[in-house]
């Protein structure tokens, strides 16, 4: 058997074999699932009504700066965004991605999953989706529908895709907001599982508000594929995110991280204060990982 010498530096960290480049460093990072509810907050007022004919007027609670202050405050490289607008009336007709992006500084990524003409929503065309914002570059962006238990019939839903460079490593980064019944769920975490078996290997992350408990018979699917961060970083913590508001207590997690097995997980919370209670009607779920340094690539 041919034996491979093993030459481990200690004093800078890396290991190599023999005649090969020293492996890279792991790359930190911290990444964030949110729903943000298109921008509406938990705020004490009431909405005008529209002139006869028109559009609905913005929601008296919207507040696209404050949603772009609680990403700050999280300390976050990366972000899965949940139910953002894309010109809707009811937002302003801002396109919210792009807002975002442009206020935080960062790089980013919409999936448009309803595609309306214009409506009774906003005199003019109009997408609603989900989203990624990084601090990181975007190098690749994809949008797939996914597939309803009873077509026609229900909501369009769609699992959003970035390749994202951090530091040289690919990091897959997958957005998702399932279904509210439980027959499409099962449908589209299977799609999902499907999916992440025909993408290309690498560390690879799973976002979203998936509208399902722990313990539901949709999740499974995706748990034997990967690992569900909470638990394994916080496993005396019941992580509830929903629902968030300044006069309720959150009684249930029905918001994940998971994450492939080669990422090191070093830390997970639910981040619960003033801010967060009045921003939006979840909680944002914060990881914070290691990519194996052994993925560096991008860029050689």
């Amino acid at each position: 058997m041919r034996r491979i010498a093993l030459i481990c530096v200690v004093a800078v960290s890396v290991c190599t074999t023999a005649g090969a480049q020293p492996q890279a460093p792991d790359r930190n990072v911290t990444i964030a699932s949110y729903n943000i509810k298109h921008g509406a907050g938990n705020d004490t007022c009431t909405t005008p009504p529209a002139d006869p004919g028109m559009p609905p007027n913005p929601d008296c609670s919207l507040d696209l700066p404050r949603i772009a202050s609680v990403i700050e405050s999280l300390g976050v490289d990366i972000v899965a965004l949940q139910e953002v607008d894309r010109f809707w009336a009811r937002s302003g007709t801002a396109d919210q991605t792009q807002e975002l992006a442009d206020m935080l500084g960062w790089h980013g990524c919409y999936g448009a999953n309803l595609d309306h003409d214009p409506d009774s929503h906003a005199t003019v065309p109009h997408q609603y989706g989900t989203a990624i914002v990084s601090r990181y570059p975007i190098l690749e962006c994809t949008n797939t529908h996914l597939p309803k238990a009873n077509p026609p019939a229900g909501e369009q839903r769609g699992l959003l895709y970035a390749l994202i460079n951090v530091d040289g490593v690919p990091f897959l980064v997958y957005n998702t907001h399932l279904h509210t019944q439980l027959d499409d769920r099962i449908v589209q975490t299977q799609a999902i599982a499907e999916i992440l078996d025909a993408r290309r290997r690498g560390p690879a992350v799973l976002l979203g508000d998936m509208n399902a408990q722990p313990d539901e018979e949709s999740l499974p699917v995706l748990m034997s594929r990967l690992v569900d961060v909470w638990p394994a970083a916080r496993p005396d913590d019941p992580g509830y995110t929903f629902i968030a508001s300044p006069t309720r207590e959150p009684d249930r997690r029905i918001d994940y991280i998971l994450a492939s097995e080669n990422i090191r997980i070093e830390g997970a919370e639910v981040v619960v204060n003033e801010l967060t209670a009045m921003a939006s009607d979840h909680y944002p779920v914060v990881a914070r990982l290691a990519l194996p340094g052994s993925e560096v690539g991008i860029g050689r």
